[in-house]
């Protein structure tokens, strides 16, 4: 079974995948700032399914944490297969309007904090000679939308980076996954207007995990409909996606 490390464990996709790949049997090391819930997350986890698993505070924006924390997790598992870039939060507000530390904010954990997952990631996979690294972005990331131009920039952002690692990696023994999640009821977009095509947690958490173990270069999740939806919204007219901001 492949031994998996997650950023972002605590809640959310994180949460979701970490219980799906336990299902399947798959060693886990998860990551997150919030221990207790990690904690709670790691003893349903032995409970339930009996796979090892190992739980770790860090805060992804400490990139010397990240590095550490990745190199403990490979000692604890001996070796990882698979590193998900998964934390992010979805903070965003009106171009001009609000604080801009809320944009700082997001850019810093869905951009920079997930480049040094990956960075570091790529580095320790070099080192073993094998190995899947996997970003998490968004569909929300294919274009950017009023009232949330931080979110979607951030996404778009990651996007372009893991694709540049996928080029930069085409002759290595490693394998580059981008995916991108639709509407999935978790927290970070509980308090949308709209959640057109939504599905469950658990669903996602599948759709999710069955794109990493088959090593998808690259998939909307769910693939159906946003396969279609995202490439329609690259050439719907503006004035069809414009709303009032406030």
């Amino acid at each position: 079974m492949a031994k998996i490390f997650i950023t972002g464990a605590s809640s959310g996709l994180g949460w979701y995948m970490a219980l799906e790949f336990a299902r399947r049997g798959h060693g886990l090391a998860l990551a997150a700032r919030r221990m207790e819930k990690l904690e709670e997350l790691a003893d349903r986890i032995r409970r339930e399914f009996q796979v090892e698993v190992y739980a770790y505070t860090l805060d992804v924006r400490d990139e010397e944490a990240q590095r550490a924390v990745m190199a403990q997790a490979r000692q604890d598992l001996h070796g990882l297969d698979v590193i998900i870039a998964n934390a992010g939060i979805g903070e965003s507000s009106p171009i001009g309007k609000g604080d801009f530390s809320s944009t700082r904010a997001t850019i810093e954990v869905n951009v920079i904090a997930a480049m040094a997952t990956l960075h570091h990631g790529v580095e320790l996979l070099r080192e073993q000679g094998a190995g899947q690294l996997v970003a998490i972005s968004s569909v929300a990331g294919e274009r950017g939308m009023p009232g949330a131009a931080d979110y979607c920039a951030s996404k778009a952002a990651i996007s372009c980076y893991t694709e540049s690692l996928r080029l930069e990696c085409l002759n290595e023994n490693i394998d580059i996954t981008l995916l991108k999640p639709g509407y999935i009821d978790t927290p970070i977009n509980q308090g949308a207007a709209s959640r057109p095509f939504l599905v469950g947690p658990e669903v996602g958490a599948r759709a999710l995990v069955d794109a990493i173990e088959a090593k998808c270069p690259r998939s909307y999740i769910p693939s159906w409909p946003w396969c279609v939806v995202a490439r329609l919204l690259k050439w719907l007219p503006g004035r069809l996606l414009a709303k009032s901001v406030g």
